[in-house]
């Protein structure tokens, strides 16, 4: 299968020009070092999931070092963190930028030895699986936030999508963009691989059909709030034991926890997180939709959709090496609002999908499965003028509508091919 171009190339390669170390961070399979290994091809990479490379790394680091000068990428670097005090130690003795490329599926779980041992030396980037501009081709195109000037940039270069669903329930993993690669079989093999190396190395489970039976009753939940006695309840194990394992799909990068928007002004606001998987492909194998069409039309149609769009304005972020979790959020109040649905008088909590800051301005989203929108669905945007201290910017709802149009000065109606 021909290379697929990545958004973060141009970034990665300028961070290894600028530190020392590079770190690229991703789940598993999203293609870190098929990109590193395209990018760097003079580099000698060493994998840590050959048995014998790990051994000796963790064994007998100094010599692992010395037998292995950079420039140097490693490959899963998770499995020898004992590695970092010597790549330290190489890089105080050297004025040489990108002497280390390393990745590693486990984000969150290196993140603090990373910083502790490498601060000033490394630089840190997160790779998602392929987002939808990816797989059209059509190049880096910014963060994206309803604004007047992403709306305009992005007319020029969005290319309508011929079948979203094909989109959401293959995934974003690289190897499926081949055709030929079996679906059911390729998420089989990942699920399997996922449970022998990377949550044995977190969590050490015993029983890993259980673990299997959390991992759907998780994929059930995406787009939904985290309750987590509800699953701990399904699932007959304990809250501990839940959040734990929850804790791991997000050290692993199979989920995001989206934080509610907190601000003194909202006082009646939920603080219950919620839970997204970051890949529809995957979610969808786990709750057995097993065709694009089913899904469609599944009970799980809307909370998929909502998932492919948070997830890919998560990419639109990180493939610009900017931390998305500063600047999405989502809001729930219990304050009423009142609307008029199909001639009755409809009373429900208020609620905003996603807000997005940028510079001390709020852009309040609404995510929506239909080609239909309306100007009524953004009632709970008011909320966020409660926020003196940050300023109310356009908003926009998601849809599946051709093409982006305004529903009045301040709201936005933007195809999922913008994203």
């Amino acid at each position: 299968m021909a290379y697929i171009e990545r958004e973060l190339e141009a970034l990665t390669q300028k961070i290894a020009r600028t530190f020392k170390v590079l770190f690229l961070t991703g789940s598993r399979q999203v293609g870190k070092s098929t990109m590193l290994e395209h990018l760097f091809s003079d580099y000698r990479q060493v994998s840590f999931d050959d048995p014998v490379a790990l051994n000796q790394a963790k064994q007998e680091p100094g010599l692992f070092m010395e037998d292995n000068k950079p420039p140097l990428l490693l490959d899963e670097v998770q499995y020898a963190t004992e590695l970092f005090r010597h790549i330290k130690i190489k890089c105080d003795k050297s004025s040489n930028k990108g002497l280390y490329l390393l990745t590693g599926s486990q984000q969150f779980h290196l993140m603090k030895q990373v910083s502790e041992t490498l601060a000033g030396r490394v630089g840190i980037l997160e790779l998602s699986p392929l987002s939808l501009r990816e797989i059209q081709g059509v190049g880096n195109q910014g963060s994206f936030a309803p604004s007047e000037e992403y709306m305009e940039s992005r007319s020029k270069s969005a290319i309508p999508c011929k079948d979203i669903w094909e989109v959401i329930h293959r995934g974003g993993y690289p190897e499926l963009q081949d055709k030929e690669m079996p679906w059911e079989i390729y998420y089989s093999s990942y699920v399997r691989t996922y449970l022998e190396r990377d949550i044995n190395e977190l969590l050490q489970v015993r029983d890993q059909m259980k673990f299997i039976q959390f991992l759907t009753a998780a994929a059930a939940r995406t787009a939904q709030l985290l309750n987590y006695q509800n699953m701990a309840d399904e699932l007959e194990v304990s809250l501990g034991t839940v959040k734990s394992w929850v804790s791991a799909l997000e050290a692993t990068g199979l989920v995001f926890i989206l934080q509610p928007f907190t601000n003194s002004a909202l006082n009646r606001a939920v603080k219950t997180p919620k839970l997204y998987f970051r890949d529809t492909g995957l979610a969808c194998y786990l709750t057995r939709w097993k065709d694009a069409e089913t899904a469609k039309s599944g009970a799980m149609a809307g909370s998929l959709f909502e998932t492919f769009v948070v997830s890919e304005i998560l990419k639109s972020y990180s493939n610009n090496g900017i931390d998305y979790r500063f600047h999405v959020s989502y809001y729930r109040g219990r304050d009423k609002i009142r609307r008029m649905r199909e001639g009755m008088l409809e009373t429900k909590e208020s609620e905003i999908d996603l807000i997005i800051e940028q510079n001390g301005i709020l852009h309040p989203v609404e995510i929506k499965l239909t080609a239909n929108p309306k100007i009524g669905s953004t009632q709970a945007f008011s909320v966020l003028e409660k926020v003196k201290e940050s300023k109310r910017g356009t908003g926009a709802i998601i849809c599946l509508y051709e093409r982006a149009m305004k529903l009045d000065s301040n709201t936005y109606v933007v195809p999922v091919h913008y994203l």
